[in-house]
C-alpha cells in the first residue's frame, strides 16, 4: 500500500497549535510541491523578536532555501489565517501558484480583506486563492488563545 498524501493543512494546523504553546499567537503555514512538504512552520514574531517572522514568511524562507532558488513557481501555501498584506507580498514575489487559507481575518488581512493586494494593478504575481478551508477550527484556535491572554 503506497504511503498516504500528507495533509498540509492539517500540518499547518500542528505548526499553529506549536506555536500558540510557545506563546506565540497560533498560525501555522506549509509549503507543498506536488505531494512533497518543502516547509512547515508557526509565528515566531516574540521568540526571534522579529516582526516580520511570521508563519508564512518562515515557511517562504525555509521552502526557497530547500530548492536553493527564490522563487516557489509551482508551489502551494496553506496557511491557518488569511496572510497580512506583508505576507500576501511575499507570496506574491516568491511566485507561489496556490494560497489556501482557513480563516478570514477582516481586521489584518490582505488577500480578501483590507488593501487586496492581489487585486491591484501594480502586484506582478497572484496566485490562485482558495479561502474558508476549516474555518470555524481556525477561528475558534484563535479565539481561545486570546481570551487566555486577556
Amino acid at each position: 500500500m503506497p504511503p498516504s498524501k500528507p495533509d498540509p493543512l492539517s500540518l499547518a494546523f500542528d505548526a499553529a497549535r506549536a506555536a500558540g504553546e510557545r506563546g506565540e499567537v497560533p498560525i501555522g503555514a506549509v509549503v507543498m510541491r506536488g505531494d512533497e512538504v518543502l516547509a512547515v512552520a508557526g509565528n515566531r514574531t516574540r521568540e526571534l523578536k522579529d516582526p516580520t517572522a511570521h508563519a508564512e514568511i518562515l515557511a517562504i524562507r525555509a521552502a526557497c532555501t530547500a530548492l536553493d532558488d527564490e522563487r516557489l513557481t509551482g508551489c502551494d501555501l496553506y496557511v491557518t489565517l488569511e496572510p497580512c498584506p506583508m505576507c500576501a507580498a511575499a507570496i506574491s514575489f516568491a511566485r507561489i501558484r496556490r494560497l489556501y487559507f482557513a480563516a478570514s481575518d477582516p481586521k489584518g488581512g490582505g488577500v480578501e480583506s483590507g488593501p487586496r493586494l492581489y487585486h491591484q494593478p501594480t502586484c506582478h504575481h497572484a496566485p490562485e486563492v482558495y479561502g474558508g478551508l476549516r474555518a470555524s477550527e481556525a477561528g475558534e484556535m484563535l479565539t481561545g488563545f486570546f481570551k487566555q491572554k486577556r
